[in-house]
């Protein structure tokens, strides 16, 4: 943005302690006229031709007087100059910062020294700015980086299957359609949890009133042959739980949970619980389900976008795209809710999600109290 030229802070700084100095001066030079001289008689000869004037003293004092206020000028440009400029100093440090910061230096740290005050609240304020600034944009790089690489994977086989294609017309074309619905199928699926991962960071949501019992009802309903084909346990129980939201957004993220829960279970005779519940003001929900025990150092990482979480039992056609998670934590994030990833003693996972609750039809916030729902194979 283009500006015109102008005074800066530190010569505005020095005219002000300037004109401050004169004024007062001036001031005090009025209240020596209003309660001293004023009383003093005037005339030429003084009182009985012995004691001095007004006259006499205004002569005498008038050119001492501007001289002081000569001096108080001179000393109110010169030390209002030095003043301003260390008051100024860390101003220009923050400044220098933000100017690195302006063309791509987001390492830099201000990290002012000193006791507390403006500038040092202000420069710790910019550096916890630039700090989450620079974790933000590594994370983007590096999503970009892996979106990239995750993108030209199915790209590259779809390429390599057209050219061996291409090369042996002898060879069977059904297998060739399969395996190239395949790679274009889990590409198509890659790109639409790209697109809603990149919805959810956003945070423009068009908010409804949803109960997270009955998405999870249905999700589980939709996810029980699944369930079923690896002999997995599926229940749902609890209470309502309204909130407000996406009812788009809610449903992939149980979809993405029970799913999740559904395919890094135990080969065979695993369990998934999913509980809904109200807590006055708070919606939680709570998927558990049972696995082989996960290292404490795993958990954090599952939310990252494709972490795939290599020690979780998972067969290679339900391999995902290493986005459900990650898409869970936006979706919880762009509802203003807390997700929180905990292993379980025994083997497998608890997620847990609160998230912020809707008042019901008579104004007041239900708490879960309605009959257990149960689904299981």
């Amino acid at each position: 943005m283009t500006r015109r030229p102008g005074l800066s802070a530190r010569l505005k700084l020095t005219l002000s302690y300037a004109g401050f100095l004169m004024v007062a001066g001036a001031l005090l030079l009025a209240v020596v006229w209003m309660y001293l001289l004023r009383y003093v008689p005037d005339n030429s000869q003084g009182l009985l031709g012995v004691s001095p004037n007004r006259y006499l003293l205004i002569h005498t004092f008038g050119p001492a007087a501007a001289v002081a206020m000569a001096f108080l000028l001179a000393f109110g440009l010169v030390g209002g100059w030095l003043l301003a400029g260390r008051m100024l100093a860390p101003l220009g440090r923050i400044t220098d910062a933000a100017r690195r910061a302006g063309s791509g230096s987001l390492s830099h740290r201000i990290r002012m020294a000193g006791r507390q005050d403006e500038f040092r609240e202000l420069s710790d304020a910019f550096d916890t700015m630039l700090e989450q600034l620079e974790s933000h944009v590594a994370e983007q790089r590096r999503f970009a980086a892996n979106a990239s690489h995750e993108l030209r994977t199915p790209l590259a086989i779809s390429r390599t299957l057209l050219d061996v294609a291409r090369e042996d017309p002898t060879r069977d074309r059904g297998e060739l359609i399969e395996r190239l619905y395949a790679v274009n199928t889990r590409a198509i699926d890659l790109t639409e949890a790209l697109l809603l991962l990149s919805r959810g960071e956003r945070g423009n949501l068009t908010r409804e009133d949803v109960d997270l019992s009955l998405v999870a009802e249905e999700v589980c309903e939709t996810l029980l042959p699944l369930a079923e084909q690896r002999r997995i346990t599926l229940d749902v129980t609890g209470g309502a739980a309204r909130t407000s939201g996406s009812a788009e957004l809610l449903e992939r993220m149980l979809t993405n949970l029970v799913q999740n829960a559904v395919v890094h279970n135990l080969p065979a005779d695993g369990t998934v619980t999913v509980r809904t519940e109200a807590y006055g003001d708070t919606s939680v929900l709570r998927v558990e389900n049972t696995g082989r025990p996960l290292a404490p150092e795993l958990v954090p990482t599952l939310t990252e976008p494709f972490q795939r979480g290599a020690e979780r039992v998972r067969t290679d056609e339900h391999a995902g795209v290493g986005l459900g998670l990650a898409i869970v934590r936006s979706v919880v994030r762009a509802h203003g809710g807390a997700l929180r990833l905990a292993p379980r003693p025994t083997g497998g996972l608890v997620v847990t999600v609160w998230l912020p609750g809707a008042p019901g039809r008579d104004g007041g916030y239900r708490v879960g109290t309605l009959p257990v729902c149960h689904r299981s194979t």
